[in-house]
This record gives structure tokens, C-alpha cells and sequence, in this order.
């Protein structure tokens, strides 16, 4: 049994480690968003509240890796239903950014191609538009 206890205290240490590391790579991901977007604001660059929200959303994901991490090493049920709580509460707050990041694309009438040169997270993925396919033959 002291073997057990042994190998639970060590995946504990290891587990809250993993948590801290995804949680810090959050708020890296968010401080560098805020920052970006009060240069993109002094600057008055385009799309800056854009790339602002899409900043907030990647770092909401890795916040919510961390509390799913977390829920590995929850040991009673009161604290499992406060993990729940703040896993939905942050899951509804990406919705709402994602829809917020949504309507500004609409409102900005910017297409695939224009959205690509922004150079946001969750632009990258974008299929390439027929102008991307001619201009990386040439």
C-alpha cells in the first residue's frame, strides 16, 4: 500500500506541474494578445480587435487544458462540481468569443485570402483560395 501511496504522490506532483505549465502558456498567450492589440491600437492598424479576440480565445483554450488536467487529480465531489462549473463557464465564453470574432469577419467583408494575411491563430487553417495557388506557382 505505501508503494501506492508513493506512485499517487508523485503523478499528483507531475500532474500539477503539467497544469501550471498549460496555464502559464495561456496567459503568455494572453499577455502577448493584449499587448499586440494596445500597439495595434496607438498604431491604428486594421483588424486589431479582431486578432484581440482570437487572441482571448486561444488563451481560453489552454486555461480550459489546465482544468481538464485538473479534473485527473479532483478527489472529492464538491470540488469536481466547481471544476465542472469553470470548464462550462470557459467553454461559454470561447463560444461567445468565437462568435464575436465571427461577426467581425463579416463585418470587416474580408475574404479568405485578406483574412490569411492577418496572420491570426485560427486563420492559419483557412483552405488556400485559387489567387493563393497561382501567386505560390509564380
Amino acid at each position: 500500500m505505501e508503494v501506492f501511496e508513493i506512485i499517487s504522490e508523485y503523478f499528483d506532483l507531475v500532474v500539477n506541474y503539467l497544469i501550471l505549465a498549460v496555464e502559464l502558456v495561456g496567459i503568455v498567450v494572453l499577455i502577448y494578445a493584449i499587448v499586440a492589440a494596445v500597439i495595434g491600437l496607438i498604431k491604428r492598424r486594421e483588424h486589431t480587435r479582431l486578432k484581440l479576440a482570437e487572441g482571448i480565445a486561444l488563451a481560453l483554450e489552454f486555461k480550459m487544458g489546465g482544468e481538464l488536467l485538473r479534473t485527473v487529480i479532483v478527489r472529492e465531489w464538491n470540488e469536481l462540481l466547481i471544476l465542472g462549473a469553470i470548464i462550462l463557464l470557459r467553454a461559454a465564453l470561447t463560444f461567445l468569443i468565437q462568435w464575436e470574432i465571427k461577426i467581425e469577419r463579416k463585418n470587416g467583408n474580408l475574404s479568405d485570402s485578406q483574412l490569411k494575411d492577418i496572420k491570426t491563430p485560427l486563420t492559419n487553417d483557412l483552405p488556400k483560395t485559387k489567387d493563393d495557388k497561382k501567386n505560390s506557382d509564380k
